[in-house]
């Protein structure tokens, strides 16, 4: 279960931080802001990123 949890945590990351970067919908304060919290929280960090972050 750890290894699913893990697996799906890096997915997470990997997807707020590309749609973070790939778009300009931020400055790069902003940017750095969403991937520093991607790094640390990513789960939960991209449920608020699906629920807020993308306008």
């Amino acid at each position: 279960m750890e290894k699913i949890l893990y697996v799906i945590g890096l997915v997470c990351m990997a997807w707020v931080i590309y749609d973070v970067w790939s778009k300009d919908r931020y400055d790069n304060l902003g940017k750095i802001i969403w991937t520093i919290a991607a790094i640390f929280f990513n789960i939960l960090t991209a449920i608020v990123y699906a629920i807020f972050g993308r306008r």
